[in-house]
């Protein structure tokens, strides 16, 4: 069986574990905080970043594109990513797209770490402008549709939907679903599914100094 090294409100590990849920594959759920120092996260990675797959060999894989990437490959059913070529396109762009947005958001967290004092105003409005221009571009793509590429459930609803959930548990300030009906419409089709249910992100208590 598979373990998942995962931190709870972390969206790339959600992807993850909806990912491996929707294909009905068991495994075994270890969380973290990785920027603590009792973290065993250096152990499976070298880049001390989760997601991490636990192969059952015990070799791992990290990086969550790329452990989407194994699973699709190594449990093509059902599949998550289509065959045809302009739906591939698309849920990878999405997967870019939504991936660009949290990786704002994780530097607006840490920025906001630091000392007002010390806090760079620039900085922030450059990560503000990423994510706007994100959900901007989310909502673009969507397009009012049920589902995010062609007619059925995709990675492309899987990368959506926890940008929206990360967006909803660190910026619930941020006010998306006035501006973006479509995606807040989206976002209550994809929560009601039973694996994005049993995955919703909560805040982890960091004990260790990071900025």
């Amino acid at each position: 069986m598979y373990k998942l090294i995962s931190a709870t409100p972390s969206p790339y590990a959600r992807k993850v574990r909806i990912a491996l849920a929707e294909k009905g594959v068991p495994f075994e759920l270890i969380t973290e905080v990785p920027w603590d120092r009792t973290t065993k996260t250096p152990q499976h990675n070298p880049l001390e970043k989760l997601p991490i797959l636990i192969r059952e060999d015990g070799s791992s894989v990290y990086e969550s594109y790329l452990i989407l990437e194994y699973i699709e490959r190594a449990h093509p059913s059902p599949p998550l990513v289509p065959k045809d070529d302009e739906g591939w396109l698309l849920a990878k762009r999405l997967e870019v797209l939504c991936d660009g947005v949290c990786d704002a958001f994780v530097l607006t967290f840490f920025e906001r770490m630091r000392e007002a004092s010390q806090q760079s105003a620039d900085w922030l409005s450059r990560q503000q402008r990423k994510i706007d221009g994100g959900l901007r571009e989310m909502s673009r793509l969507l397009d009012g549709k049920e589902f995010a590429v062609g007619n059925a459930f995709t990675l492309g609803d899987i990368a959506i939907a926890t940008a929206i959930g990360y967006l909803c548990v660190r910026y619930p300030e941020i006010d998306w679903r006035a501006t973006y009906p479509d995606l807040a419409a989206h976002n209550d089709r994809m929560e009601a599914r039973s694996s994005f249910k049993n995955t919703r992100p909560v805040p982890q208590k960091i004990s260790d100094r990071v900025v």
